[in-house]
């Protein structure tokens, strides 16, 4: 036989399309052709491939060898392509028995060795195989990272060998060993923080309703502190939102399977570009808002990123998804992240605290706040001050509450707002947050007066109503009252203030 397919996947942002590696073996002098439209790694594979059939103890066919990856239109990238490139030309050389391979699919990066090395996007390429009813042959590593995904017919190999065998019924290939039930995952505790009453109260508001925060305060006062404990009173992951997360995780590289249903905290150097933050690149990858999906991003020193960089992140916090666009192609990258940020309130940092050390001029600080743009705090739901601690919290022992006791009512008023109308607060739209988050009479009559005094724009008005929704929920209210209106338009002062 002359002619062999074998079947892999290829990846386009979350998107695993079917690829046919097709192996014809000619005359002529010999020659190994890959065409179909492969980058520098996959055009490296004739060499890899060639020396793991000779190290695995088969020939390699001194002919004129053509393989095409199809669709010719669909770029190729990555090592993942070297293994189902090894089976083919063995299956079309006669050294392997072709029709078995038509029930598999294949994907893996042959060391010289024959031996196989891991690779990235094993989720996503599970993901879509699933459909298609295939088992799916993949290195070991690689393996147990995509046996998360349920109902998924995965088969371990840890070398070339390995798979010829089980092509051939020699030695069938095993399933990856099952993921052990974890434990509660380590977060920090919010029992850490000392004082700070009014900013934990915003932390735990901001993750009962998946809502985004912006804390503002001299250095030292704990706001990076908080940041990092806001993932431990979230609820915990479901199966789906684990799976997403760690779909888009694999496609930076291997999974690692102990972060499996912990939700993802990023937290980003200011240094960052715009591409390092949404993600871009010629294949087109999934940027720090993308790896944080189901998860938190945390913003240290928002004035100090770059403005075009910060820009960028205004459309994701509304939709919750990121398309890149190249010329070639697009990639969408989901991105349901909860924003976090932290600033200092002037450019030396000490404006306001009680040592009196700041000597910033008002238009310093004018041009300091003015980094951020006036459209992207508005998109931010929660804004609060992180003021200096008094001596007597400072030498106390931490007594706050511990994130245990926090996430049962996060828990709590989450299972509301599920039950209700089958999402987060946040994430209600226009029409859903006149539905459901309709004020009292003594609320509807502050919020107006707030809409007056404070020049409210209409995002604005809307998230004051989806945090107040949030508050009520927290209370165990049935109704948005005024008290819960009141505290709502608190968290929007320093926007007015701006």
């Amino acid at each position: 036989m002359n002619l062999a397919v074998v079947h892999s996947r290829a990846l386009t942002g979350m998107e695993a399309p079917a690829v046919s590696v097709e192996c014809h073996l000619g005359g002529g002098l010999p020659q190994f052709n890959l065409v179909g439209l492969p980058d520098t790694e996959v055009k490296e594979a004739r060499d890899r491939v060639r020396a793991a059939i000779t190290q695995s103890g088969f020939d390699f066919p001194m002919r004129r060898i053509t393989v095409n990856l199809a669709p010719a239109d669909l770029p190729k990238e990555s090592g993942r392509f070297d293994l189902p490139i090894a089976l083919a030309v063995l299956a079309a050389s006669g050294q392997l028995p072709a029709e078995p391979l038509g029930d598999y699919e294949f994907a893996g990066e042959l060391a010289l060795t024959g031996e196989l090395r891991p690779i990235r996007g094993a989720l996503a390429m599970l993901l879509a195989c699933r459909r298609e009813g295939r088992s799916f042959v993949l290195p070991e590593a690689s393996a147990r990272e995509a046996a998360l995904v349920e109902g998924a017919q995965v088969l371990a190999a840890r070398s070339l060998l390995g798979v010829a065998a089980h092509i051939t019924g020699r030695k069938p290939l095993s399933k990856p060993d099952p993921l052990a039930a974890g434990t509660e995952p380590p977060y920090p505790d919010l029992a850490d923080v000392k004082g700070q009453a009014a900013a934990r109260r915003a932390l735990e508001v901001a993750a009962a309703g998946g809502h985004s925060l912006l804390m503002s305060g001299p250095p030292g006062t704990g706001k990076s502190m908080l940041a990092a404990r806001l993932p431990g009173i979230l609820p915990p992951m479901t199966d789906s939102e684990a799976l997403e997360a760690a779909a888009i995780q694999s496609l930076t590289g291997p999974f690692r399977l102990e972060r499996w249903r912990v939700r993802p905290y990023r937290a980003p150097h200011h240094s960052a570009s715009g591409v390092a933050l949404v993600g871009g690149g010629s294949s087109p990858r999934p940027g720090e808002a993308s790896l944080a999906h189901h998860g938190v991003l945390f913003l240290d020193e928002l004035p100090e990123f770059d403005r075009k960089a910060l820009e960028v992140l205004r459309e994701p916090l509304e939709s919750g998804h990121i398309t890149i666009s190249r010329a070639a192609r697009s990639a969408d990258f989901p991105a349901r992240f909860q924003l976090v940020a932290a600033m200092n309130p002037c450019p030396c940092g000490w404006l306001g605290h009680p040592s009196g050390k700041c000597r910033c001029t008002p238009d310093q600080i004018a041009r300091y706040r003015g980094r951020i743009s006036g459209p992207l705090l508005d998109r931010i739901d929660l804004h609060i001050e992180v003021p200096a601690l008094p001596e007597a919290d400072l030498m106390q022992a931490a007594a706050g509450e511990p994130s245990a006791v926090v996430r049962q009512r996060v828990v709590a008023a989450r299972a509301r707002q599920i039950e209700r109308q089958g999402k987060p607060n946040a994430q209600l739209g226009v029409r859903e947050i006149d539905r459901y988050c309709a004020p009292d009479h003594a609320g509807e009559a502050l919020l107006k007066q707030a809409i007056a005094r404070l020049n409210l724009s209409a995002r604005a008005y809307h998230r004051v109503l989806k945090v107040a929704r949030t508050i009520a929920e927290l209370a165990g209210a049935e109704r948005i009252e005024a008290g819960h209106i009141a505290e709502a338009i608190q968290y929007r002062r320093l926007v007015a203030a701006a």
